[in-house]
């Protein structure tokens, strides 16, 4: 009796004199991966002959499916870390979170004409924050249910009273005022009552603006995900080197050139509000890609204590003095069109608010014909051009 498939060439229960995959019948495979590798480096010469790359650009190594080439991952780093920003990259805050509200919530007081209450533990804490950054971009992700217990008391009653404030999906969806807060106490009467309702009116703004100091330092620890390039950690090291010789030299350019001409000066001084937070206005005013994105043009800008800028087409210029990180910026100023080396003083003061940022503005050593359009030109090419480049006029959260 034949075997079952005898003598049907599609199965291999029959011996083949040629040993071979009759009809492609049967699984076969085959390691193909010395093939690619030279497959690999055969094309990326052939387009390098064809294109005009990089001197540098050759195929260094080939490991599985990814190749690399100078000018990708393979750059020497000093950390070792995310080149250029360009991966993406996550970092779990929810610890750090945990620990950022007890320190900001608890002792916090709200107070009213009739009541007085104080938060004296965060009880229940539960929910995540994560930071990413990818092509140097900072993505932010929270989402948390907060319970605090409280003691309070009536303004004419020294009777404590003790009860619970529960935060309710705060996350970055979210505006601060559409939080959601319960009030609760534990005792029921006349007096407790009173205190609640008390609480209810204060709670938000007290709160919120607890809540936002968060968010506000939830963006300054997250920046770290940001790293330097090797270039700029070399660039930065060479300007803080020559920082102090630049300073002595142009201010010194710049008294002796105010000495000869004499010139007739005066001041201006403002006080402007922004919506953003102080990190933001300062990073608006000294980080290259933004100030050319309110200016709306090409500008040098060199952000450290002696570096020079140059805007509006040249015809702003001028060097830094003092940078303090989002809280001062001096700046020696002039416009072009003014007596030879003459220059002015510029100082902002950036303070942080609840909801804003007051910015204190004060210039002096202006060559008095001068005042009104230079008072002009910072109102309409600076004040308003940022408001309207990055909403600095609309609400912060």
């Amino acid at each position: 009796m034949a075997k079952w498939g005898e003598g049907d060439p599609r199965w291999i229960v029959e011996e083949r004199p040629d040993a071979k995959n009759v009809n492609n019948w049967h699984w076969i495979e085959k390691d193909a991966s010395d093939w690619s590798k030279e497959k690999f480096k055969k094309i990326l010469i052939e387009l390098k002959s064809r294109l005009t790359l990089p001197e540098k650009t050759e195929v260094s190594s080939v490991k599985g499916e990814v190749f690399e080439r100078s000018g990708w991952i393979v750059e020497e780093r000093p950390d070792a870390k995310n080149v250029n920003n360009w991966h993406w990259i996550e970092k779990d805050a929810s610890d750090w979170s945990k620990e950022k509200f007890k320190k900001i919530l608890i002792g916090a007081e709200i107070k009213t004409d009739l009541a007085h209450c104080k938060i004296t533990e965060v009880s229940r804490c539960e929910g995540d924050t994560f930071v990413s950054n990818r092509r140097a971009k900072l993505i932010i992700f929270y989402e948390w249910t907060i319970e605090l217990k409280w003691v309070g008391c009536l303004i004419n009653n020294n009777t404590e009273i003790e009860g619970m404030l529960e935060i309710l999906n705060f996350s970055e969806e979210n505006n601060i005022k559409n939080v959601e807060i319960n009030v609760h106490v534990e005792t029921v009467g006349y007096e407790s009552a009173i205190l609640k309702n008390e609480i209810k009116r204060a709670v938000i703004e007290v709160i919120g603006k607890q809540l936002n100091e968060y968010v506000a330092a939830l963006k300054e620890f997250s920046k770290e995900l940001i790293l330097p390039t090797k270039d700029n950690l070399q660039h930065s090291e060479l300007n803080q080197l020559m920082t102090i010789k630049k300073i002595k030299e142009l201010e010194q350019i710049s008294t002796n050139s105010n000495e000869k001409q004499n010139v007739e000066t005066s001041e201006i001084k403002a006080i402007e509000v922004f919506k953003c937070t102080a990190s933001e206005f300062y990073q608006a005013m000294t980080v290259k890609e933004l100030v050319e994105a309110f200016t709306q043009g090409n500008c040098v800008l060199e952000p450290v204590e002696g570096g020079k800028f140059e805007l509006f087409d040249g015809n702003v210029q001028g060097y830094f003095t003092k940078l303090l990180p989002h809280k001062i910026i001096k700046q020696k100023w002039r416009f072009r069109t003014w007596p030879e080396d003459h220059f002015s003083e510029v100082h902002i003061d950036i303070n942080q608010k609840t909801d804003c940022s007051e910015i204190y503005f004060s210039q002096t050593g202006i060559p008095k014909s001068e005042i009104e359009s230079t008072r002009q030109g910072w109102k309409r090419f600076y004040w308003n051009s940022l408001r309207r480049a990055f909403s600095f006029g609309a609400p912060l959260f």
